[in-house]
């Protein structure tokens, strides 16, 4: 099977916005690849660290919301 690479990284970056916090930081318990991918786009500080979360950018933050909101959010 041919695997849409962006897809994934959206859904992953969609899915962060559920543990953001004020910080702007969100749990990173996703696949390494994907977290890695996301850092290369610019959404996310660097994954590779002993900390359970990651910092999204203001980028990342806004961008996580939009595809939050696209994927998730029911139409009346």
């Amino acid at each position: 099977m041919d695997i849409d690479q962006d897809k994934i990284d959206n859904a992953v970056l969609a899915l962060l916005h559920l543990t953001l916090d004020q910080d702007g930081r969100a749990w990173k318990s996703f696949d390494w690849n994907v977290m890695d991918r996301l850092h290369a786009k610019g959404f996310i500080g660097d994954p590779a660290s002993k900390a359970k979360s990651v910092r999204l950018t203001q980028e990342g933050i806004a961008r996580s919301e939009q595809l939050f909101q696209e994927m998730f959010a029911k139409t009346r």
